[in-house]
């Protein structure tokens, strides 16, 4: 029986005022910051990434940064084998601390035959970090801004740009602007559907109530920022944008009449678009 979204979004609200960390929601499979501690899935990203931006075959010396590794250090696994260094950053401390996923990863890149380091004598997750010579990063925006300029040659994320704040996005999108080398690039996937349903059920609320404190700490917040205005925002912070792939609805998954007034007059070719694929230089 599928859960309707209402009923997913009432559940979260009161979930996430339990006086509980997320390593305990992270046991529980909820309130997850996506599947890097899947290691196929996060080879599988990776690779489709490094793919995209044309730096599959020259990675040994370049330093890759991920906006939003959520529960794993993957990337900085997967990269150290081939020579990079990384620069994970996210808003908060989410990954988890049991190694035991991490020699998985490393298993199953070696069953790949794909380049792999050796973590067995590592104890933890802050001696993986020093052995990848990568650094993980907790603050955001804020960690962001603490990179040093042009230091960086490949930004990345996966279904991470739309849970950046509207407010911050911006700014965001200019800090990895600055820090970005001649020459470099970001690749990311971007998920304009709700995160409740697959649909556009979050297109249904004011901006007074959906920006909120009270909604925005629920654990399904996305900016709600539309295909043709995030386009707008890359190139307002000083990006050449490169869309490779978008995907669409037939028709809106969400009923207009059932929208909230700001969103109302967007036209179904926009409302349509669900998913997209974007390179930024």
């Amino acid at each position: 029986m599928q859960i309707p979204w209402w009923a997913k979004l009432c559940a979260k609200m009161a979930l996430s005022r339990l006086p509980f960390g997320y390593s305990v929601w992270q046991k529980l499979g909820l309130f997850r910051h996506g599947n890097m501690d899947a290691g196929e899935y996060a080879i599988r990203i990776f690779q489709s990434h490094m793919e995209k931006s044309c730096f599959q075959q020259r990675l040994a010396g370049k330093t890759i940064l991920e906006l939003g590794p959520g529960d794993s250090l993957a990337t900085a696994i997967i990269a150290a084998g081939y020579g990079a260094r990384s620069i994970l950053i996210d808003s908060g401390r989410f990954i988890r601390k049991d190694i035991n996923s991490y020699v998985e990863l490393v298993g199953a890149l070696a069953k790949r035959n794909l380049p792999h380091i050796d973590i067995s004598c590592c104890r933890d997750v802050d001696e993986i970090l020093e052995l990848c010579n990568s650094r993980y990063m907790t603050e955001g925006l804020d960690s962001l801004r603490m990179i040093e300029k042009e230091s960086v040659d490949l930004i990345f994320s996966q279904a991470v740009l739309e849970h950046i704040r509207r407010y911050d996005f911006l700014e965001t999108m200019r800090e990895c602007r600055r820090i970005l080398r001649e020459g470099g690039v970001c690749s990311h996937q971007v998920d304009l559907r709700d995160h409740l349903g697959g649909s556009l059920n979050n297109l249904r609320f004011s901006e007074r109530v959906w920006e909120s404190a009270f909604f925005s700490k629920s654990g399904f917040y996305t900016n709600r920022i539309q295909y043709s205005e995030m386009i707008g925002l890359f190139a307002q912070a000083g990006f050449k944008v490169e869309v490779t792939d978008i995907c669409r609805w037939d028709t809106p998954p969400t009923r207009r009449s059932r929208l909230s007034t700001e969103f109302i007059r967007i036209p179904d070719e926009e409302l349509c678009i669900s998913m997209f694929d974007v390179l930024l230089r």
